[in-house]
């Protein structure tokens, strides 16, 4: 296989800034697609070790592109994360004053990040989304728009100036990016993991819901994000895109997993991967009764029952 990242391009987007703070992208030719899906089938195909891709926002959640992409096809896995906080600037072509600009351009992701500030400052300005925000930039280069929303950086690379920096309507808004491959053993657990795993119920009734998430509670693992995404089977149909605290060589992860297998209609393991916002030692404690001693303990004293050892 090529050693080779696919990323959602073209040069220029916060991705490819995020990706760079890989130290293994120092050793790997970076090549930029078109969008989420043709990166990630790039990888699917071969054609690619890896893909790089946004998966959440702290301002609107997870990406559903990414999301949906990771539920269906060939399955994947996700070995890394890395967490980028977002600020954009506007880019125009020179000479464009705020006054000119009529249409602006960026990632849909973008527009709940500046919506108040456009509200504020560009009231009459018709939005149209482009398939990244550096493509949004080559869009406004190219004359097709008046202004992008992109991060500073990708103003030289298009030939643009920024009119505006430090927009933003969340502070401290950040988003997390993965590094996607084709299914392989995880990595070691470090003490500051993720899990990320798709859901499908069997089927619906009161509780479905509560029954997917006691196998988590009842465990003590707790959940970094739970989202739901349509099946296309209908409507009402849905699955539950999961992102739990832990490791699935962790046993309570493990037997989280196990019953999760037994009660849904299917599991799709999304792999188990550092976090990118705490380092290792520094996750929250486990609750009493969760740790793996304590779950290898409970397990031998079944055992000595069975054996009438107790």
């Amino acid at each position: 296989m090529p050693a080779s990242y696919a990323y959602l391009g073209p040069e220029g987007t916060f991705t490819e800034v995020a990706l760079r703070t890989l130290p293994e992208a120092a050793t790997r030719e970076l090549i930029p697609y078109v969008s989420v899906q043709s990166a990630l089938d790039a990888v699917r195909t071969g054609d690619a070790e890896a893909a790089f891709v946004p998966i959440e926002n702290s301002v609107e959640g997870g990406i559903t592109t990414t999301l949906d992409e990771l539920v269906a096809g060939e399955p994947l896995t996700i070995y890394r994360e890395v967490l980028l906080s977002i600020t954009f600037a506007l880019l125009v072509r020179p000479g464009t004053k705020l006054a000119d600009i009529k249409t602006v351009t960026a990632h849909p992701a973008a527009q709940p990040q500046v919506r108040n500030w456009m509200r504020a400052h560009l009231p009459d300005a018709l939005w149209e989304s482009a398939a990244s925000n550096a493509d949004g930039a080559r869009l406004v280069q190219e004359g097709r728009y008046d202004a992008a929303f992109a991060g500073e950086f990708a103003a030289a690379r298009y030939g643009l100036v920024p009119l505006e920096t430090g927009i933003h309507d969340a502070e401290n808004a950040q988003t997390r990016f993965v590094l996607v491959g084709r299914p392989a053993r995880p990595a070691a657990p470090t003490g500051a993991d993720k899990t990320s795993v798709v859901l499908w119920q069997r089927d619906d009734h009161p509780g479905a819901l509560r029954d997917l998430l006691g196998e988590f509670a009842t465990r003590g693992i707790n959940l970094m994000l739970l989202q739901s995404r349509p099946t296309g089977a209908g409507i009402g149909n849905y699955c539950f895109c999961v992102d739990a605290e832990g490791h699935i060589s962790d046993r309570r992860m493990a037997e989280a997993l196990m019953g999760l297998k037994r009660i849904c209609l299917q599991v799709r393991f999304l792999g188990s991967y550092p976090r990118a916002d705490i380092v290792p030692g520094g996750a929250r404690p486990m609750l009493p009764g969760t740790s793996d001693q304590e779950f290898l303990a409970a397990s031998d004293w079944v055992t000595r029952c069975q054996d009438g050892r107790f």
